[in-house]
């Protein structure tokens, strides 16, 4: 599932510095991340790495107003990987965006990945090679180093506390003192193995402050029940396109990728 619902509502907002041609920043202006260009649709080249780590099926949810992205899957015709939709009426959060597609998963495992972050073969073909749920636990070092993630952005991701058998145990707003004390810290960037058990969860979860039902909590009311998921800690560089200031550090970073769908 790559979750292509939200409002985007960075993206739309004007920044002079950001360096965009019409086309770019006519996508940005609407908020569909997935659809800005950069030499093709962003969305692009997380479908083609979805193939090349292994997947047959990709489903994307969207909001009933985006025909531009069906439009354009249809007429791309990706003979790699069958793309579904489901539909998520409105922006209610990110679990509830995972409820939209319930139907899609049914009983087997399955992904789930923003839309606006390019993950890399390594860590989607990782999650491919389990079966039980599992998430990527991203080395922050390494997502400044080697991704275009500025370190105060970093910051902003949840902290995962990993318990001694390699099991999320809780995500943090914040690295604890006690997380930082031990090191190294890893972070979150909604790239999840999940099987059915989540939709209760994702069903049940309170609302958050803003009144939506968010995955991250849906995650831990899951843990708490007695769900493990493992914490594959890796050192991969991730492609973060929140606003209109990483386009450009995002193509650049994607030139050279080969998009075969």
């Amino acid at each position: 599932m790559i979750l292509a619902r939200g409002l985007g509502t960075r993206m739309r907002k004007a920044d002079d510095g950001a360096e965009l041609d019409a086309a770019q920043s006519a996508a940005a202006d609407t908020g569909v991340k997935g659809m800005i260009p950069i030499g093709r649709p962003f969305l692009d080249y997380l479908v083609s790495a979805l193939a090349d780590a292994g997947y047959s099926d990709v489903c994307l949810v969207i909001g009933p107003e985006h025909d531009i992205v069906r439009e354009h899957f249809a007429a791309a015709a990706p003979s790699r990987v069958r793309v579904h939709f489901a539909v998520q009426p409105s922006p209610r959060g990110t679990a509830d965006a995972v409820l939209a597609a319930e139907s899609f998963a049914g009983e087997e495992p399955f992904v789930v990945i923003n839309s606006d972050n390019y993950y890399g073969i390594a860590p989607l073909r990782a999650l491919h090679e389990r079966r039980t749920p599992a998430t990527i636990a991203f080395d922050r070092d390494a997502l400044v180093r080697l991704g275009n993630v500025p370190p105060e952005r970093v910051e902003r991701f949840g902290a995962l506390e990993i318990d001694d058998t390699g099991a999320l145990r809780r995500i943090h707003a914040r690295p604890t003192d006690a997380m930082r004390a031990a090191g190294p810290l890893y972070a979150s960037l909604n790239c999840w193995l999940f099987d059915a058990a989540i939709f209760d969860a994702c069903r049940t979860v309170p609302l958050s402050a803003r009144g939506e039902s968010e995955l991250p909590q849906a995650v831990q009311r899951a843990i708490d029940g007695g769900m493990r998921v493992e914490a594959v800690r890796l050192a991969e560089p991730v492609l973060d396109m929140s606003s209109r200031a990483d386009i450009a550090s995002v193509a650049e970073r994607l030139r050279d990728v080969r998009v075969v769908l």
